[in-house]
């Protein structure tokens, strides 16, 4: 009798085992990912200081097709670029017009190229994609997003990593995170991550 209770109890743990949510990223391996240079994004807001022609230093809004329009240059390429390699390549632009120019890109708005965004679906206060920074965790997300709405189902929320059709999901508790104050339940989060808030069921 005693080797038979030993086997139904190992039986009832793997089946309570296969029942569990999907890990939290917390739990699983993730390899932080060197943070590279900022690279510019539809949607951002730049400075453009050229030195000694204030003529052409101005600020301007990347368009969604990830062009700019300054003084004298039209539909310069932005996106994907670094504000130094931006910067270069304005002033070869301006050579035609400015000897040695010597020219600043700042980035003072930022959105990000869409694979350095955080996206966030669902019963957030305000769903959004938002920029990545190092070191990111679901709380500094959710405090972004203005956290959850009354109808949101926090621990039923899931992280989805990678790229479509090739992606793996999480489970993440946002109601004990956010709600409770239960810490452990803040995991990191990375570049490209999407996290869905499902509706509770009622």
């Amino acid at each position: 009798m005693g080797k038979l209770a030993l086997a139904a109890t190992l039986a009832l743990g793997l089946a309570a085992c296969a029942d569990r949510d999907p890990p939290a990223p917390s739990n699983v391996q993730v390899q932080q990912p060197v943070t590279p240079d900022y690279k510019i994004g539809p949607l951002d807001t730049i400075q453009i200081f050229v030195w000694q022609s204030p003529e052409f230093t101005v600020t301007v809004p990347v368009r969604p097709d990830g062009r700019i329009s300054t003084p004298l240059i039209e539909d310069l390429e932005a996106t994907g670029r670094t504000p130094t390699q931006l910067a270069r390549d304005i002033e070869e632009k301006l050579k035609v017009y400015v000897q040695d120019p010597l020219v600043t890109v700042i980035v003072s708005g930022f959105a990000g190229p869409f694979d350095q965004q955080v996206r966030v679906v669902g019963e957030a206060l305000q769903p959004r994609a938002i920029p990545y920074r190092a070191n990111m965790t679901m709380l500094d997300v959710m405090i972004e997003v203005g956290g959850l709405t009354e109808f949101a189902s926090g621990n039923r929320a899931v992280l989805a990593r990678g790229q479509t059709g090739n992606q793996t999901t999480f489970n993440v508790r946002l109601d004990d995170l956010l709600r409770d104050g239960d810490i452990r339940a803040n995991v990191p989060v990375l570049p490209g991550d999407v996290v869905i808030i499902p509706q509770s069921w009622f």
